[in-house]
């Protein structure tokens, strides 16, 4: 595959990079006796409340970070979002227990640890960072854009260079360098006791993840009040969940990053910082898993090159990836935003035109063909169109025989006496014009 070709349609090769009323999720669970009444069936909203906060559940001992416990009752009925912490908790932890499988669970144990011994252990540079509000980091432009919350604001601080992908400045510069700063801190670390770090995905080598040395709830918020009413375009409006991560790339980390999808719903990409030169990030059109290794068209072809504290949010099903690095050294925070209610409803589709690029081609194509043929016989009725079983000619056959020109000829009883011929009327008259009629 030749991502930079500008000719034709080229064959994909994509990498999976792991990592209005309000209708119900298919998740049910039986909550005995705490909330509810007894043996009550507890369902899901699929539209979180964004008007309720949630409990904190960082002193609640599972093997789930609790920020997933946090986003779930977002979820809850309303009769149980004013219940007890404990009644809730009863509620979530049968929902996770049971749809989570048990090498699932055997993971989660494994990163909860994981996470406990960096935070024992790493002393933070700049301690609080984690905890700083997106007011203190964002530029205010953006900031006045969300507060307003209108198409129009919007407009005036994003730009679309190609259909479904939007740029807009959104850190400052300062923060920016006291994340790079932190995120060295931590390598040094890393490579000072040996730590063996988790990096962000199966095809970076370099970077960290940002989730799991105390950013989590810092970019939690920076999804769910600043990104979500802006990614309303790309499938935004159920985020719930997120994946942070810093990528790097240079001639001593990753050189580039291959033609791949990521496991998001929505991708916010920031670059942080550094000179480089090369290491363009390149787009090739939005697919779904049938078609994510389908050909590429030529109007899906488009280049970005960043700016520092310059974002770029797209869809996570939007093909891309990282173009070769010629000099210097480009570091990227990432954050994938995920929707469990878009990954639910997934399931129960086979095409999605209205996003997917092939699907929507291949509808287009049928709605085409579907035209030509209508075309087709409606330019061929006058001479063998045939419709229930009796040919045109018989009609005007019968109307000879029965002496009935008279009675019929008026376009209004023609169609009165045969609807089911909706094109008698031009039949009639293509024959009595040619003589086939008195």
């Amino acid at each position: 595959m030749s991502p930079d070709s500008r000719h034709g349609r080229k064959k994909a090769s994509i990498s999976e990079s792991n990592g209005t009323s309000r209708e119900i999720l298919g998740l049910r669970e039986l909550c005995e006796g705490e909330v509810g009444g007894n043996s009550s069936t507890i369902r899901l909203w699929r539209d979180p409340n964004l008007d309720h906060r949630p409990d904190s559940y960082e002193d609640y001992k599972s093997d789930y970070h609790p920020a997933l416990f946090s986003a779930l009752e977002r979820h809850l009925p309303g009769h149980i979002l004013d219940a007890t912490k404990d009644a809730k908790l009863h509620v979530l932890g049968k929902v996770v227990s049971r749809y989570a499988p048990r090498g699932e669970r055997k993971r989660a144990q494994r990163h909860k640890e994981y996470r406990e011994r960096i935070f024992n252990e790493y002393q933070p540079l700049h301690k609080d960072l984690r905890t700083m509000n997106p007011l203190d980091y964002c530029v205010q432009t953006f900031i006045d854009a969300v507060k307003e919350n209108t198409q129009e604001s919007f407009r005036r601080i994003v730009m679309e260079p190609l259909p479904g992908v939007y740029a807009f400045d959104l850190l400052q510069k300062e923060f920016c360098q006291l994340l790079l700063d932190e995120v060295e801190n931590f390598e040094k670390w890393v490579d000072a006791t040996n730590f063996d770090v988790m990096r962000p995905n199966t095809m970076n080598k370099y970077g960290v993840v940002l989730d799991d040395f105390g950013f989590d709830n810092m970019l939690d918020k920076l999804m769910i009040d600043f990104i979500k009413p802006l990614a309303s375009d790309v499938g935004g409006s159920t985020l719930d969940t997120h994946h942070g991560f810093v990528v790097e790339y240079s001639k001593e980390r990753d050189l580039d990053l291959g033609f791949h999808v990521d496991d998001s719903e929505v991708t916010l990409n920031v670059f942080l910082g550094k000179q480089f030169t090369g290491g363009e990030l390149f787009f090739r059109g939005v697919r779904c898993d049938k078609h994510v290794n389908d050909e590429i068209d030529t109007e899906e072809i488009f280049e970005y090159s960043h700016n520092p504290g310059y974002a770029v949010l797209h869809a996570g099903r939007h093909r891309h990836g990282v173009k070769e690095i010629a000099s210097g050294h480009k570091t990227n925070l990432i954050l994938w935003c995920r929707s469990a209610v878009f990954r639910e409803l997934r399931k129960h589709h086979r095409d999605f035109p209205s996003w997917c690029g092939e699907c929507l081609r291949q509808k287009k194509e049928r709605r085409k063909q579907l035209m030509e043929e209508k075309q087709q016989n409606q330019d061929s009725q006058p001479y063998s169109c045939k419709s229930m079983g009796v040919q045109y000619r018989s009609i005007v056959y019968i109307l000879n025989e029965a002496s009935l020109q008279q009675h019929f000829f008026s376009p209004g009883r023609l169609h009165d006496r045969f609807p089911f011929f909706p094109s008698l009327t031009k039949v009639v008259n293509y024959h009595r014009v040619n003589g086939m009629m008195s």
